[in-house]
């Protein structure tokens, strides 16, 4: 015999039963058939002249005669409705759909100098904080296919959402971050840090370098932390994280009716030259915005990044089987009806 001759039951490969409890209900048509008590006659049918002749003969009360039961073919239907009845599935061939998308992690500061009322939207002034959340938030919404992040720093940086799916969950737990949630300082370091850890311990190990990503907002200079942030850019290139860093802060004055008014502690001077060499260790880009309309067009420039293609978890999808033992159980059925009225005839 041949190697490479399959045996019957390889047949069919990683064929499963559903409901297998189904085959219990095989043998309830023989078990009603041989259990139940038989049918017993007390009237005479006929009456023949020697009756008492044949009641010593058959016996008084004689039990009726088994029933003879279903033909071989109506058991074998049975059967195969028990089999159908149990639904039997089939495993095809494994399919790695492609997915578009990266590992996409906002860090966004929430730092006193945040809650600077320097910029506008929709007409009205509104402080940095409010703006960058209105920018971020329209940015979610054209994301669909990345994994999302978002952490908070200060004096402390802070993960509030896991790499996710569910941008829904990030937009909320974006709302819902206030000023000084994490500190009055700027740990710009620490933050890239925390997101480089995230990054490597949420992304899987089929996730190439390129489609890790973080997208770093911050208004002010690194006062907080342990770890430098030229450190933590050499720590983001190692672990293949490009980061995008955005200078976000006005200069100082805000236009009212037309007019160029000095804010309070206003200019705050922003550390350019470092958000800018981290951008270029870790092949990244940096960007200033001075106003809303400057913060929402970086978003976009980043936004039109292309995905970068990468393959999806391995799927084996599920063939139905049931349909050709129910097509067999008609069949049969089918047959064993004509042929017992072909008998009778």
């Amino acid at each position: 015999m041949s190697m490479a001759t399959a045996m019957p039951w390889q047949a069919w490969p990683d064929l499963q039963l559903v409901w297998p409890w189904w085959l219990l209900a095989l043998p309830l048509p023989w078990l009603a058939l041989w259990l139940l008590p038989a049918v017993r006659s007390g009237a005479a049918a006929l009456r023949f002249p020697h009756e008492a002749r044949l009641r010593d003969i058959a016996g008084n009360g004689a039990r009726a005669r088994p029933l003879r039961g279903p033909g071989p073919l109506l058991w074998l239907a049975w059967a195969l409705l028990c089999v159908a009845a149990a639904r039997p599935q089939q495993l095809g061939e494994p399919v790695q759909p492609p997915q578009a998308g990266r590992d996409l992690m906002l860090a966004l500061d929430l730092s006193g100098s945040m809650q600077e009322p320097d910029m506008s939207l929709g007409g009205r002034p509104v402080d940095r904080l409010t703006a960058a959340k209105a920018v971020l938030a329209d940015f979610l919404d054209r994301r669909a296919g990345d994994r999302v992040g978002l952490l908070v720093f200060g004096r402390r940086a802070y993960a509030l959402t896991p790499l996710t799916l569910d941008r829904e969950s990030v937009r909320q737990q974006l709302q819902d971050s206030v000023v000084g949630l994490a500190g009055q300082e700027t740990a710009i370091g620490d933050a890239i840090g925390l997101a480089v850890k995230r990054l490597r311990e949420e992304s899987g190990e089929e996730q190439r370098d390129e489609d890790k990503v973080l997208i770093l907002l911050t208004d002010g200079v690194n006062t907080a932390g342990l770890l430098d942030p030229r450190k933590a850019a050499e720590l983001a290139r190692d672990n293949g994280v490009r980061v995008h860093t955005i200078a976000f802060g006005g200069d100082g004055v805000m236009s009212v009716f037309g007019f160029q008014l000095p804010m309070p502690g206003g200019g705050d001077e922003i550390d350019e030259a470092t958000l800018q060499a981290i951008a270029e260790a870790t092949g990244g880009r940096f960007f200033r915005a001075r106003d809303t309309a400057q913060l929402a067009g970086i978003y976009a420039e980043i936004d039109r990044l292309e995905p970068v293609e990468r393959p999806g978890p391995a799927l084996r999808p599920r063939i139905e089987r049931y349909v050709w033992p129910l097509a067999g159980a008609f069949a049969l059925a089918l047959l064993s009806f004509l042929l017992a009225g072909w008998r009778r005839r």
